[in-house]
């Protein structure tokens, strides 16, 4: 191979390269020299390689090459390796301005090694063909401009080169493979294999199976294609030299070479199976670098049978709570952990490898969902305790006798604190902080009360006390508080120094499916504001969920900073035990057990809102419902508050009005009695009987829509929209009515004050539902204490 004749291609690639953005991560591996070619650049810079060829800049081309030419031939007494060039030695330049030329002397000349067969390069000193020296630039200009005129008027070798310097691309079915094809294009694969070990950092999450129940097919991005990079069954037995400084894992210094099969291999298994990994995002090298060294590592899940028998165990612990439970109280509402179990033996590692990091206490934060088994198993509340809760003993028996017991609350609100002996023989204390209903609630108190716990034990490098904050999915992407608490992580008077965050992913927030819900492709992607990585893991693999709780438990210890474990799971009884999930996702819990579900409006308007074409599969039980109603119409009898609601936007909608109802799952009705919108039971299709009240209606005259979790955004949404037309029905629904206060600037600041305060009129109608259903004290009263207070009534 030619060095001079390479080295010039290495940079023209460089320089085109550089100017697609590949990023700093990549530009370092494609340009090892680049502390020779920047001073190089002071004498010709990119745009001489870069400029479209023309007589102009050919010369400058030449001559820009024949000086690096001139580099490796006065430096003859120095072996010069294409990926090894060393930035030691000394260059020094000149620059003519008077002819556009320079000069370039090397350090003084070292004795010359003696070559060894390890070495592929090849001494300058034993070149005789200089190829690009000053004196030959001037015939080379005018071989270009001959092959410029007639490409086959020059020789085959020259061919190529001068098709691989303008860029062109080579003929499928050209022979010749000289020294510049071989120069030109290994540098270029090796740059496709790069680009393509990007590809799978950056983008495998997308190939991964993450899905339990493999509802979501995912489109496979086709930079994961070996075609898409230009490389084929051909090239997989191909070794490859990767290596490279400030780099690790599959890139780090060092590594043999490997064959193509190989590098596929290992990326497909750390980057494709049941966990997917987001961490491209971080700007920080040596943060990049100490997740790739562990996620491309060769098994790096390989437990020990000791470690399997213990995850399994606490498996077994997790899934006999919830089948306990359901045995004994069958139709208690209990928000059990059945589709997720495998959150136990995850955060059981994440407290035991926390522990072994240093960590003396954690602080934990929790919605409802598996917080019995929460407590029962990881934060050891004693068993008998929890099953007395389920007859009704909610109060401290030691106390009932006389003195403040206060008033109580659900079992699944509930809180306790525990000092929990680790598998390492190391105790350390947990606290599960009780909450209300409100989800996200209370993220900011459990990063508060770790605060606290690290200033009174003048913990301050923050690495004995850690906060763990467990989420939904709709709520960790729907509630603004959730990015609220996130920014607090690095702020001086704020910071815990790290949260570790563990998403239950239901794939579901109450009934309202994800696209519905959010706006980004994962319900994580609010935590990529902060450079936290994301791991998401397949809520079936248990022992990728341990591994990924190791691996959160070893970041937050070593770099103190937030990182985000996705658990894509699913609700086996949907969102509690007494809930129907086939009327809103007939799909999802068709893969797990059978059943689906639809809508309704007065005489010529009930007739209408209650049919449901012969082609549409309603749920059996929707089908009794919208019958009953059918025969309440034609009846005039027992109209229940559903069908009610229902003629009312019929009618209204008949007269050439707009209505649209909004809310956190007002499809289907927080009480399972709405069901505006019906899902078919084999294909999934949505239907809205009250779409069709008249002859070629349009689809928004009738809008009822679930929302993201949100109160405050979602109602000042409503609000404004409200004050376009006085004429229009625009309602906001609560999911409980004492949820309302989630949005209580909006009620205080606009509703109630903002006709007074700026002459500014709304018809805004609020739905506030709620109950008498044993839901505890927040979901028995919409709170109109507080609404007749604010207008003064």
């Amino acid at each position: 191979m030619k060095s001079a004749r390479v080295l010039g291609m290495v940079w023209y690639r460089t320089c085109c390269l550089s100017s697609k953005r590949l990023g700093d991560e990549l530009r370092p591996l494609i340009t090892p020299n680049a502390s020779i070619i920047a001073r190089f650049l002071k004498s010709y810079p990119v745009q001489t390689f870069l400029s479209p060829p023309n007589q102009c800049t050919t010369g400058r081309r030449w001559r820009a090459m024949a000086a690096l030419s001139s580099v490796q031939a006065r430096a003859s007494t120095k072996r010069l390796d294409l990926v090894e060039l060393q930035p030691s030695e000394s260059i020094q330049t000149k620059q003519f301005h008077s002819n556009d030329q320079m000069s370039i002397q090397a350090a003084a000349p070292a004795t010359v090694p003696a070559p060894t067969p390890a070495t592929r390069s090849v001494p300058l000193s034993h070149l005789k063909d200089n190829f690009l020296d000053g004196t030959s630039s001037n015939f080379l200009e005018e071989l270009q401009r001959t092959w410029e005129q007639d490409p086959s008027s020059v020789d085959e070798s020259w061919q190529v080169f001068f098709r691989n310097f303008a860029g062109q691309s080579q003929p499928s079915s050209r022979a010749f493979a000289g020294p510049a094809l071989v120069g030109s294009e290994s540098i270029q694969e090796n740059m496709r294999l790069l680009l393509l070990i990007r590809a799978y950092q950056v983008n495998g999450h997308m190939k991964a199976q993450l899905d339990p129940l493999e509802l979501d097919r995912r489109a496979v991005p086709q930079e994961l294609d070996l075609a898409y990079n230009n490389f084929g069954e051909r090239d997989l037995d191909r070794e490859f030299s990767l290596g490279f400084a400030q780099m690790g894992g599959v890139l780090a210094e060092n590594r043999p070479p490997q064959s193509l099969r190989s590098i596929v291999q290992r990326l497909e298994q750390a980057y494709c199976g049941t966990t997917g990994y987001e961490y491209m995002h971080i700007p920080d090298r040596d943060k990049c670098n100490w997740l790739r060294e562990r996620i491309e590592a060769e098994n790096p899940r390989k437990f020990p049978v000791e470690k399997k028998a213990q995850i399994l165990d606490r498996l077994m612990w997790s899934s006999q709570f919830e089948n306990f439970l359901a045995q004994k109280w069958t139709a208690a509402k209990r928000f059990g952990l059945e589709g997720c179990e495998t959150l136990i033996p995850g955060m059981k590692e994440l407290i035991d490898k926390a522990a072994d990091l240093g960590v003396e206490s954690v602080v934990i934060g929790m919605p409802h969902r598996g917080r019995l088994n929460v407590l029962g198993n990881v934060v050891r509340k004693p068993l008998r305790q929890i099953f007395n809760e389920f007859s009704g003993g909610i109060k401290p028996a030691e106390v009932e006798a006389g003195g403040y017991t206060g008033s109580g609350d659900v079992k699944y609100h509930l809180g306790t604190s525990y000092d929990r002996p680790t598998t390492s023989g190391k105790t350390i204390h947990l606290s599960l902080v009780a909450n209300p209903s409100h989800l996200e609630a209370v993220a900011p108190v459990v990063i508060g009360k770790t605060r606290a716990k690290q200033y009174y034990s003048q913990d301050t490098k923050r690495l004995k006390h850690m906060a763990v904050l467990l989420h939904g999915d709709g709520s960790f992407s729907g509630q603004g508080v959730v990015y609220e608490t996130l920014h607090l992580s690095d702020l001086i008077n704020y910071s815990t120094g790290g949260t570790v965050h563990i998403v239950v992913n239901n794939q579901v927030a109450f009934t309202t499916d994800p696209k519905y819900s959010r706006s980004s492709p994962y319900c994580t992607d609010v935590a990529k504001a902060l450079c936290a990585p994301i791991i998401h893991v397949n809520g079936d693999d248990v022992e990728a969920v341990v591994h990924a709780c190791e691996l959160a438990a070893e970041w937050r210890c070593k770099f103190h900073a937030d990182v985000v474990v996705d658990i894509v799971c699913y609700r086996r009884f949907g969102h509690n035990e007494i809930d129907e999930p086939n009327f809103t996702q007939p799909r999802m819990y068709q893969s797990l057990l059978m059943v689906e579900v639809n809508p309704e409006i007065l005489k010529e308007v009930g007739k209408k809102i209650t049919h449901l074409p012969s082609t549409f599969s309603p749920h059996r039980a929707i089908k009794k419902i919208y019958e009953q109603r059918l025969q309440m119409i034609e009846s005039g009898q027992g109209v229940d508050w559903a069908t009610a609601e229902a003629l009312a936007f019929g009618t209204l909608v008949a007269e050439g009005n707009h209505i649209r109802l909004s809310g956190q799952d007002v499809e289907r009705g927080t009480f399972s009695h709405r069901h505006a919108v019906l899902h078919d039971q084999k294909t999934g299709e949505r239907l809205c009987p009250l779409h069709h009240v008249v002859q070629n209606q349009a689809q928004e005259m009738f809008t009822v829509s679930n929302s993201s979790l949100s109160e405050f955004g979602v109602l000042g949404f409503e609000l404004g929209y409200s004050m376009e037309n006085p004429n229009s029905l625009v309602i906001w629904e609560g999911q409980f009515g004492d949820f309302a206060n989630g949005a209580q600037v909006i009620f205080d600041q606009f509703l109630s004050s903002g006709e007074a305060k700026w002459l500014r009129q709304t018809g805004l109608t609020v739905l506030l539902p709620h109950g008498y259903d044993g839901q505890g004290p927040e979901h028995s009263s919409a709170r109109l204490e507080r609404f007749l207070q604010v207008l003064k009534l």
